[in-house]
Formats: C-alpha cells, sequence, structure tokens
C-alpha cells in the first residue's frame, strides 16, 4: 500500500501527539503531504521534526480548535502551501474530569471538554468539508470513543461530547453523500495515550475491564483502521463509526 496516498494532503488535529501522530505517520508514510494542528507547540515540532527526519512532508500550525479563528487560519495556510485538502482526521480531544459524579462536575469543566471535543470537531469538519466540496473529493474522519456510545459513568462531559461527535458523524455522511466526499467516524476503547495519564486508576481500570481483550489498545492499531477509512478504496462507507474497542462494542 506504499503511495496509496500520493499527491493527497492530509489535515489532522490533535497532530502532536497519540492518535493523531501515529496517524500522520501513518498516512505520510503512504505518500501523504500532512499538516498537523495541535494546541501544545512543543509537541508540535517535535512530531514535525521526527516527521521530516523520516524524509516525510510535513508542516504545521499551533491551534486550539475551539477557537474558530484557530481553525480557519489552519486550514488557509494548508491551501496556500499544498493547494488542496483531500483528508482531514480530527484527533483533537480531551478527557475531562474522570471518577466524577455529574453532582460534583463544575459547568466549567464540562465547557472546556466541550469545546475541544464537540465544538472543535464542529469546527474542523465545516471548514475542511468547504474545501472538499471544491474539488469534488474528500475524505473526513472524526475520532469519537466507545464511551459515545456505551457511555462511561462519572465522565459526563467526555461520554456526552463524543455521542454529539457520532452524531455529526451520522448527519454529515447523509449531508454530503452525493458529493464524493464520505465522513466516518471511529470508536476507540481505551488507547495507551498521553491523554489517558490523567485518567484517575478506578476510572482505568473500570474502562479496561470492559475490553474482552483485555488489553489497552495501541495508537499503531487506530492508525491502521484510520488508514483505510481515508483511503481512496473506502469509497461506500459513510456516515459510519468504526469499531476499534477490543470487543467492547455492542454495536
Amino acid at each position: 500500500m506504499i503511495g496509496r496516498f500520493s499527491d493527497q494532503v492530509a489535515v489532522i488535529s490533535g497532530g502532536g501527539d497519540g492518535l493523531g501522530r501515529a496517524i500522520a505517520f501513518r498516512l505520510a508514510g503512504e505518500g501523504a503531504k500532512v499538516v498537523l494542528f495541535d494546541i501544545s507547540a512543543a509537541a508540535l515540532e517535535n512530531t514535525l521534526e521526527d516527521l521530516r527526519a523520516a524524509g516525510y512532508t510535513a508542516v504545521g500550525w499551533k491551534a486550539d480548535v475551539s477557537r474558530e479563528a484557530d481553525v480557519v487560519g489552519g486550514y488557509t495556510k494548508a491551501y496556500e502551501t499544498f493547494g488542496r485538502v483531500d483528508i482531514v482526521v480530527n484527533s483533537a480531544g480531551m478527557v475531562g474530569p474522570t471518577n466524577t459524579s455529574i453532582l460534583d462536575y463544575s459547568t466549567e469543566d464540562y465547557d472546556k471538554v466541550y469545546g475541544v471535543n464537540l465544538r472543535g470537531t464542529f469546527l474542523m469538519a465545516k471548514y475542511g468539508l468547504g474545501y472538499m466540496v471544491k474539488q469534488g473529493y474528500g475524505r473526513m474522519l472524526l475520532i469519537a470513543s466507545i464511551a459515545g456510545k456505551e457511555g462511561n459513568p462519572f465522565m459526563a462531559g467526555y461520554s456526552s461530547t463524543k455521542a454529539g461527535v457520532i452524531g455529526l458523524v451520522k448527519g454529515l455522511g447523509k449531508e454530503f453523500a452525493d458529493k464524493g466526499i464520505t465522513i466516518n467516524g471511529l470508536a476507540p476503547a481505551v488507547i495507551k495515550t498521553a491523554m489517558n495519564q490523567d485518567t484517575a486508576p478506578e476510572q482505568l481500570a473500570y474502562m479496561t475491564s470492559r475490553i474482552p481483550m483485555g488489553r489497552l489498545g495501541t495508537v499503531d492499531e487506530v492508525a491502521a483502521m484510520a488508514g483505510f477509512i481515508v483511503s481512496p478504496e473506502n469509497s461506500f462507507s459513510t456516515g459510519f463509526i468504526y469499531d476499534v474497542s477490543g470487543g467492547r462494542a455492542t454495536y
């Protein structure tokens, strides 16, 4: 599959670390030029350096996906640099409070989680689709979560906003189905990333216990699935939520 993404440009949010970084390497390794957005300038620069050292074409800008101006500006610079946007992967996300009853969950914390997970997904989709419609082709992947499907207790912000991502995927998939654009989601169970380092041990143990395979997923496993979802060969699937949950998914 070397060259599967030759001459394609992939914009990946949350590209500085975790799932976004792994997906960037996967797509770049198959020929894509990658554009990374990340809120952490240090993580972003580190990943860009590693991509370029591997011989890949990669650029990126510090961006907070919850800020409309950052998203618009990032896409504008990506288009000015490469002249097209073929693939969008929205991987930016935050867990927020864990092991916390909604009775103790502050509205301020909820707004932060919403801003990144759902508002950020909306903005990445809205402005990415504008470029895809112009060229009559696109592959968009919005990272959701098994928590959005099944709901994780004591994670009200994360569960509800990831459920919102799933709804967005389903609606947008239908809206753009006749435009040469596919829009799909991916619902991982717990994946071994830095994002989970601050998850309460009790919460992490609960989530891992729900996985029949009895282990955390890896970023490379997610990246392999993502590569297929955004590939040209995945041409008759849209508005769908793919599973990468070690058997936890029940639908």
